[in-house]
This record gives structure tokens, sequence and C-alpha cells, in this order.
């Protein structure tokens, strides 16, 4: 299994000191009174096993908040499942549905676990490709990955790398899709509450028929903007839940008691974050877009996530994305990730990731290197030719 591209771009922005929009972590701590919480709870709390299953509090909690966010009607007792981080719950997920042999339709841009996950659980992967700068789902090319060994189906909405939400159209012919094929759609859906301009999250487990045969993972991490505290969560059926938790028992068991009470009172107490953190995102998006586009860059929308895609060919790049970044982070002083990393094939190389979750002047200069990286590609182009 290759080193993955954050590894790698973080490796070289460490060693080049250079300012670090690659890997999707931000700038910001996360909520006080959520830290204060895993603080007090490792101090004065339990700090052996916790359920396997995970603490009731924080099932309670999960259930809870996805009620009253997303209208899902979910039983903490038997659908609801807490991980160590949403990776792991993807690993669950796939360990305890594939058999080898199955067929999982997987779209890209892809988050890159997917399908080493995946092909370690014995299955077949079908990629279907998803063109920018829209990211809609195509009826015919989602039909033809489709066959009598079809099992499941991976959909990461809102999606990493693209910044894009599936509209109500996309996600109607999904769970039509399904249901005609009778697949089970694990949803990744990390990102859920980091949506902007207002945007409500739409899950697929909410559609008619989508209830039974849907695995929809959650993340704490990208909740709070605690991406270290690995946190996840797997809700399914409880015929679904019980494969899960046999699979969950045998990868990392459980997670660590203090996180789970701290991400149950923020579930519970901190509402006012879930408005200010989009909020707080929003506002650096559109500060990083502003200048890119200000500074002769060509940006793509980004309704959701912590990342907006340049397009270097529209921004007089011709250069392809991985060694414009590999040139960006050990010339110029800036890490970025190439797109063609979350493909396997067909990949474009013309689109590069950049993280937003950062301060202002982070931000600020990243643009001025980026800058300097464009006008060193275009030198180099210039001596070569």
């Amino acid at each position: 299994m290759p080193t993955t591209i954050f590894e790698e771009m973080s490796g070289l922005a460490r060693a080049h000191g250079a300012v670090n929009l690659g890997q999707g972590f931000p700038d910001d701590p996360g909520p006080l009174g959520v830290r204060a919480k895993a603080a007090e709870a490792v101090l004065d709390g339990y700090n052996q096993y916790p359920p396997m299953s995970g603490l009731p509090e924080l099932r309670q909690a999960i259930a809870g908040h996805y009620g009253r966010r997303q209208d899902l009607d979910l039983d903490w007792s038997t659908e609801v499942t807490v991980t160590s981080g949403a990776t792991e719950a993807l690993a669950s997920a796939f360990f305890a549905l594939i058999q080898p042999g199955d067929e999982v339709v997987v779209f890209q841009p892809f988050y890159d676990a997917y399908l080493p996950l995946i092909r370690r659980a014995g299955g077949i992967v079908r990629l279907v490709t998803l063109q920018p700068p829209h990211w809609r789902l195509d009826r015919a090319a989602l039909e033809a990955a489709i066959g009598p060994k079809t099992r499941l189906l991976v959909l990461n909405n809102p999606n990493n790398p693209a910044g894009a939400v599936s509209p109500a159209e996309d996600l109607a012919l999904l769970a039509e899709v399904c249901i005609a094929h009778d697949l089970i759609a694990v949803c990744d859906e990390v990102w859920e509450q980091v949506t902007f301009e207002g945007r409500g999250h739409q899950p697929l487990m909410a559609l008619p028929g989508m209830r039974e045969r849907t695995v929809k993972i959650g993340s704490a991490g990208k909740m709070f903007g605690l991406t270290g505290w690995k946190v996840g969560f797997l809700c399914a059926t409880p015929a679904l839940t019980q494969a899960l938790a046999r699979a969950h028992q045998f990868l990392t068991f459980t997670t660590p008691p203090n996180l789970q009470v701290a991400v149950a009172w923020g579930l519970n107490e901190d509402a006012d974050w879930f408005t200010a953190m989009p909020a707080d995102l929003q506002r650096s998006r559109d500060r990083l877009g502003a200048s890119l586009s200000a500074a002769g860059f060509s940006v793509l929308a980004a309704p959701a996530t912590y990342f907006l895609i340049v397009d270097l060919a529209a921004s007089g790049v011709t250069e392809g994305d991985r060694a414009f970044c590999l040139r960006a982070v050990t010339q110029a002083g800036v890490a970025a990730i190439p797109v063609s990393a979350f493909y396997e094939t067909d990949a474009p190389s013309h689109l590069i990731r950049l993280c937003f979750a950062k301060q202002d002047e982070v931000l600020d200069e990243a643009v001025r290197r980026l800058s300097h990286a464009r006008d060193l590609s275009r030198a180099a182009l210039s001596v070569s030719t």
C-alpha cells in the first residue's frame, strides 16, 4: 500500500517550512466547552474500557442530534455504534458487509481509504467518475457500473475533495438504483455539519425505501473541528448494526471514554457551535476564494467541507497537478494536494485542492506563495521550450 498523498505533502511541508493548505485540519482549536469536558472527564471520570458499542450517553446524544437536525428517528440502543473515527467506521462497514467477490460501486474522486479497505475485504471496485465543475451523477454511467455481483454503493456527501453537495435529484437517483438492485448504501457523511449558505444536510437514509439499506457514518472530529480525537459514528438498522458491531469489536473495540463524554456534552449542549462554525469557515472560504480570484486563479464553487479547488489550466498553468504541487511546496513554500490523487482512473490533471480552515494571515500568505509557484512554473516551461 502506498504512502498517502497527505502524508507525502505534509512531510514535504515540514521539511521546507511551507504553509500547509494540504492536509485538512483547522487552525481553530475547537469549542472550549467540549475540550474542557474531555479534560474534566479524564481527570475525574472513568478511564477503563467503555462498552464496545460506545457509552450510552453518547449514543443517546448521537440519536438526539440526528433527530433534531436531520429528522432521523434512530434507536440509540440498537442502531448507533461509536467507533474510533470515521475511517474505522468505514473499515467496520466494509469488513462486515463485503464477501470476497462482491462488487462495490465507488464514485471518484474518492477519499483515499475506500479502495484499500474494500479490496482488503475481498471486494471488487466498480468506479463511476464524477466530472468537474458540478460533480453530478450520470444515470447511464451509474447503471453501467452495476452488475449481478454488486452488493454495495459508497457515497461521500458532502464530497471531499470536491467540496460539493449532492443535490436532491442525485440522491433520489441513488435511492432508486439502490432499491432496484437491492444494494446497501454506505454513506460517508462526515462533512454534514460543514455546509454553507444555510444549507441543511439531506441524508440518503431519510429517503423512502433507504432506511433499512443505509449505513450512515458521521464524525465528531469534523463536527467540532477536533480532527485528532477520532470519534466516529455508525448508524444503521438493528440487523445491519449487529454485523457492523461484530467487525468493530475486532478493530479498535472501543474509543477513549473521556472523548465520548465530551462529544456527548457537545452534541447536547453546544448548539451555538453548529451555527458559528460554518459561518466562520464560510468567511474563510470567501476570503481565500476572493484572494485567489484577484491573483488570477480560477476557483470552483465549494458549498461544503474545508476545501477549495483551483483549476490550474484555467489559471494559466500548463503543468500537471502533481508536478505543480511538488514545485509549489519545494520551491515556493506552500503545500496543496493534487486532485488526481483522489482517482484511480481517468484522473483530471489540472486541479489542486486547498484547505481554507486556516487563519487569515496563513491564507493570505498562501495566495502570495501560490502566485510565486505559478510564476516558477511558467518560467520553467519557457526555458524547456
